[in-house]
Parts: structure tokens; C-alpha cells; sequence
């Protein structure tokens, strides 16, 4: 049943406030909408909108996603991961095609969580996420060089290396007032820390760089000269047209927005609760960045999800329940509707690189060099989806990942499980030339199949009986069977009788279900290889009488 965490809270509002949670969630609440402030803009103007719209989906999301979602210390709203993806939809829909496909996404979300699939985004392999973060983070500081630089180019490709050519072609036009105003804002976003770890390094930047270029008169592009005048107010609820059409050319960016808006969700929870101890509840989760989203989209804003580093900031500030995060969307609207007005004195380059530094934080650089040493196949499949993330996009790396994973991992898997003769037979005990014992280790499913299909060339047609010891396979599927029935059936030709050995709950279950074993009765599966060897020489001493005795009459 659906049942959002904030719903824990308000049902015990009195020891809430009696246990001083509430003065926690209120500091670490104030100190993350500081952080978030000059994030949402900067992610706002780098995806092609307004630097409103970066604080009314930070103020309306991250209130949705505290109240509706399923983790107690979950911070949400604009993320440096959609900034490409959003790029990307306005060159190919514009404006009115990013906030439908948001719309979109979120339904989506909605539905993933009343589906309960919360738990099956969990099993996109770490080598992806890691490949896929680190290539968003590479793309992202790679849309910052203009502004960063000061190039003044109007209309950048969307492309990686069409992009590259216009920077490359555009260099003798460097501002270089902006670069300095650029790398001096990395560098104070970089050093504070270690003045000061509570008040974030990205708004003392903005704050001392848009101060040096107000008194110096420094000239540079500001929000104001690329975006004129911006307002502070949330403006009246509403939605482009919609259209049959429209949502069909849109249903691939909207999927690929909650795809993204799922896995990164989710994944900051995980992280959450590895600081916390607690455990979200992911389908719960799901349905409160649905909920976000859609809220978003009728007001103009851009996709939204769990932000690691802010929900991160939380924990370490003392956020406890996620009335710190609704603290943190009340502060930010608060913020908005006083001094959103003088935001337009901030520097381009100065929002580039603010920008620059969370792509920098948001790369798993360690992870990338961790996976490097793992094994082969871990690396190809990280780097594949890593350079097809920069090069291409989000959803052919994860696709493209995902297939090369699965195919890496059932070769893995095949390699480990075998058919072959079994080593009792070098006992004394079970010396009968008559009798075979072949043993099956591992899951047997299509990828291993060949493997037990091999055994039909290495069956002597002079033996009577094949046993087959199977405590050792877990598994088996459609295909095993196939090639089992097979086996079966050239038994039966030689008049060899197969005897099966220690089958498990699962593979029992899928032979029975599927039969086609026309010569095999329940008589023949057995508990152990030493009850099996018992009837099948009980059944050769039979066979030979049977054959003395006509040998006689002849």
C-alpha cells in the first residue's frame, strides 16, 4: 500500500516537535536551499530555459518528492544529468515539447511505482550506472565551454563532435574577462571547503564574482543580457496544447526522462540509506518524483529527481524527516520571490563554472578507475556505455550496455557450468560397463544448452542406462529442456534408459510442466546416485537374463 514517509511525520506532529526533530530539519532544510539556490539556476540557463524555471522546479519538485516520495531525507529537483537530455528535447520539440514530455515522464513514474518496478530498476548493473553518470558529467562540463570562454556562439550543435567544431572554430573569439571570471569562480567554489565546510563554495563564488564584475565593470554576458529581465513570481498554472500526435512523437524523450529520473532517484535513496541506516521505499519513491513531475510541468519547469549531492548535504547538516526537505522548497520560494530580481547581475561564466565543478563532483572518476582494474568484461561494458553516453545519448548507452552486460554475463555463466562424465565412475563401486553417469554443475538455461546437447555424441549406444545427476543444477529453462528431451529421445532409440538424479524444486517444476519425456516415468528420478545405481543394476542383471533366456529358445 502506498503510503509516503512524510505521512509518519505528520501523524506524530506533537513528538516531532517535542523531540527537537523540527529544529534539525529546519537548519539542515535552510543550508540545502542555500546550496540548491545557485545550482537551479545554473542548471535552469545550461539546459536552454530561463533561470526561473531552474527555482520554481527546485521550490515545487523538491516539496513533492519531500511529501510524496518514500525516503525521509530525499532533497529533489533540477540535476545536472537531464541537462543534455533536456538540450536535446528543446532542439528537437522546443519548449512546449519539454514540458509535455515532463508531464509524460512523470505519468510514467507514477505508473512504474504502482507497478511496483521500483525494484527492478535496481538490476541495471554498477558498471552502467558508473559508465553513464561519468559520460552525463563529461557532456554536461563539456556544454559550459561557451559561456565559460565567453565565445558568444548563438546557436551551439547538439552533437558532441559537431559541437567540438564549433568551439574549435570560434577560439580566437575568447573573452578572456570571462574565462578569469570562470576559473576564479572554480577555484573559490573548490578552496572554500577548507575555510568553511556549512556555507556552500558554489554561493560564495557566485557572490564574490558578480561583486568584481558590478564594481570593476567587467565586460562580460549576465543572465540580464542574455535573458533581460526575469520575474520572481510563480506564474498561473497551465499547458501547452495537446495533441494524439504530440504525445506519440513524444513518448521516447518522456521514457527516457523517468528512466533517468528512476535510476537517479533511487540511487541517491540507496546512498541515503547507507548514511542513515534507514530504507526507503522505492515504489513509494517512484510515485513522488512522478508526482513532481507532473506538478513541474504545469508550471513551466524542467524534469526533476533525487539530487545525491543535496540529499547527501542533508544527512551531514542533520536533516531527519522529510519536513528538511519541504523547509528546503518553502526557503528556496521564499528566496525567489525577494531576490530572484537581482539574479540577472550574475555572470554567464560564473553559472558555467558553477557548472563545471558539479560535473567534476558528479563523475565517478574513482569508480571508473576501480572498474578499470575489475575484470575485462566489467571494464568494456563501463566504457561502452560511458563513450556512447558522450558521443550519442542516455538511452543507446543503457541499451546498448544493457545487451552487451546480459551477453558478457551468460557467457560468464555458461563457461561455469558443465556436462560431463561424473567422477563416482572411478570408484569400484559403480564400475557396470553398462551404466553411465554423467553430472550437471551449474544453471543450465539457453546460454549452457549446447553443453548438455554435446553429450548426445559421447553416449554409447552399447550402454543401458544413463544417469543423470542434477543436485548440482538450480536452474533450467525452456532450452535445457529442449536439448534434455532430446537426449531423451536418442536414449530411447538406443534403447537406453535415462535415470535422473537430485532434481531441484525449480528444473522439476519446468519438466513437469513442459514433459515430453514419453519413456520416462516418476519411477525414474531419484533422491541419490547410490538408489540410482542400485535399480540401474538391478535392471542390467534383467536385461541380461532376458537376453540369456532367448539367446536359449534360439
Amino acid at each position: 500500500m502506498y503510503q509516503p514517509k512524510s505521512f509518519g511525520v505528520f501523524k506524530d506532529l506533537p513528538g516531532y516537535f517535542k523531540k527537537g526533530t523540527w529544529l534539525k530539519d529546519l537548519i539542515a532544510g535552510i543550508i540545502v536551499a542555500i546550496i540548491a539556490l545557485p545550482l537551479s539556476i545554473a542548471l535552469a540557463i545550461s539546459s536552454g530555459v530561463s533561470p526561473e524555471k531552474g527555482l520554481i522546479t527546485a521550490f515545487i519538485a523538491g516539496f513533492c518528492i519531500s511529501f510524496f516520495g518514500g525516503s525521509d531525507v530525499q532533497i529533489g529537483g533540477p540535476t545536472g544529468a537531464f541537462v543534455v537530455i533536456i538540450c536535446g528535447i528543446i532542439a528537437g520539440y522546443g519548449i512546449d515539447g519539454l514540458i509535455i514530455s515532463t508531464l509524460m515522464a512523470g505519468i510514467f513514474l507514477i505508473l512504474f511505482g504502482v507497478f511496483k518496478l521500483g525494484n527492478v530498476i535496481k538490476y541495471i548493473p554498477y558498471t552502467i550506472t558508473v559508465g553513464f553518470t561519468t559520460g552525463i558529467a563529461v557532456t554536461l562540463m563539456f556544454t559550459q565551454v561557451n559561456d565559460l570562454l565567453g565565445l558568444n556562439i548563438a546557436n551551439i550543435p547538439s552533437e558532441f563532435i559537431p559541437k567540438w567544431g564549433a568551439y574549435f572554430a570560434n577560439l580566437s573569439n575568447i573573452n578572456w574577462w570571462a574565462a578569469f571570471i570562470g576559473i576564479l569562480t572554480i577555484a573559490i567554489s573548490f578552496l572554500w571547503p577548507k575555510i568553511n565546510k556549512k556555507i556552500p563554495g558554489s554561493l560564495i563564488a557566485l557572490i564574490v564574482t558578480t561583486a568584481i564584475v558590478i564594481i570593476f565593470k567587467i565586460p562580460v554576458n549576465t543572465i540580464e543580457t542574455q535573458f533581460g529581465e526575469i520575474s520572481g513570481k510563480l506564474p498561473l498554472p497551465t499547458l501547452p496544447p495537446l495533441s494524439i500526435d504530440k504525445i506519440i512523437s513524444l513518448l521516447s524523450p518522456a521514457f527516457t526522462i523517468a528512466l533517468l529520473a528512476a535510476i537517479e532517484s533511487l540511487l541517491s535513496a540507496v546512498v541515503a540509506d547507507g548514511m542513515t541506516g534507514k530504507k526507503h521505499d522505492s515504489n513509494a519513491e517512484l510515485i513522488g518524483q512522478g508526482i513532481a513531475n507532473v506538478a513541474v510541468s504545469f508550471f513551466g519547469g524542467i524534469p526533476a529527481t533525487g539530487a545525491i549531492a543535496r540529499t547527501a548535504a542533508n544527512i551531514k547538516n542533520g536533516g531527519k524527516t522529510p519536513m528538511a526537505g519541504i523547509i528546503h522548497a518553502v526557503t528556496l520560494f521564499l528566496i525567489m520571490l525577494i531576490f530572484m530580481p537581482y539574479a540577472k547581475l550574475i555572470p554567464m561564466s560564473t553559472l558555467a563554472g558553477i557548472l563545471v565543478v558539479v560535473s567534476y563532483n558528479m563523475a565517478e572518476i574513482k569508480s571508473m578507475k576501480t572498474l578499470l582494474k575489475s575484470s575485462k568484461s566489467d571494464a568494456l561494458v563501463m566504457m561502452v556505455t560511458f563513450i556512447l553516453t558522450v558521443i550519442f545519448d542516455l538511452v543507446v548507452a543503457i541499451e546498448i550496455g544493457m545487451i552487451l552486460a546480459l551477453v558478457l554475463i551468460v557467457m560468464k555463466v555458461s563457461e561455469n557450468t558443465t556436462v560431463k562424465e561424473s567422477s563416482v565412475i572411478d570408484s569400484e563401486k559403480y564400475k557396470n560397463d553398462k551404466i553411465m553417469i554423467y553430472e550437471i554443475n551449474g544453471p543450465l538455461f539457453f546460454g549452457a544448452a549446447s553443453n548438455f546437447i554435446d553429450v548426445l555424441g559421447d553416449i554409447n549406444t552399447k550402454l543401458n542406462i544413463v544417469i543423470f545427476d542434477m543436485s548440482k543444477m538450480t536452474v533450467m529453462d525452456a532450452t535445457a529442456h529442449d536439448a534434455l528431451t532430446k537426449i531423451e529421445k536418442r536414449c530411447r532409440a538406443e534403447h537406453i534408459l535415462p535415470m535422473f538424479v537430485g532434481v531441484q524444486e525449480q528444473p522439476l517444476k519446468i519438466i513437469s510442466n513442459l514433459g515430453g519425456y514419453e519413456g520416462i516415468k516418476k519411477e525414474m528420478f531419484f533422491e541419490s546416485i547410490d538408489e540410482a545405481y542400485i535399480e540401474a543394476e538391478s535392471i542390467v542383471e534383467l536385461n541380461k537374463k532376458v537376453k540369456a533366456k532367448g539367446n536359449k529358445k534360439q
